[in-house]
């Protein structure tokens, strides 16, 4: 009975790390940059950098491959894990004749980094 493999789990993830990190290198030129778009600034995201987590502005379309790819080329430091958050867009009153205008949708991702990797924004 072929129910139960005999391959262990780690082996799994580990085939898992190599596939990621291939996909990631892979990006066109000049794309980085517009992947990376800026450091994302908030008292959160500051609080976050002593743990090793670093908070980027990114596009909608950009998938997490791509991130890490964008971040290994720009800071030459090979990401742990990315988590990726969608902000929806916020109703906002103007105080004017108008009343309400919303403001944009935006997409931040979280970058872990291995202990002892930094990255400096200036």
């Amino acid at each position: 009975m072929a129910l139960f493999g005999t391959k262990k789990k780690e082996d799994k993830k580990e085939s898992k790390a190599v596939v990621r990190h291939a996909r990631a290198s892979k990006l066109s030129n000049g794309i980085a940059h517009e992947i990376i778009r800026a450091p994302w600034f908030s008292e959160k995201a500051l609080i976050a950098t002593e743990k090793g987590v670093y908070a980027f502005s990114v596009p909608a379309w950009a998938t997490k491959a791509q991130i890490a790819g964008a971040v290994k080329e720009i800071f030459n430091v090979v990401p742990r894990k990315i988590r990726v958050v969608n902000l929806s867009a916020k109703r906002k009153a103007l105080r004017t004749k108008r009343g309400f205008g919303t403001r944009a949708a935006r997409r931040k991702a979280y970058v872990y980094l291995n202990a002892g990797d930094t990255i400096q924004f200036a």
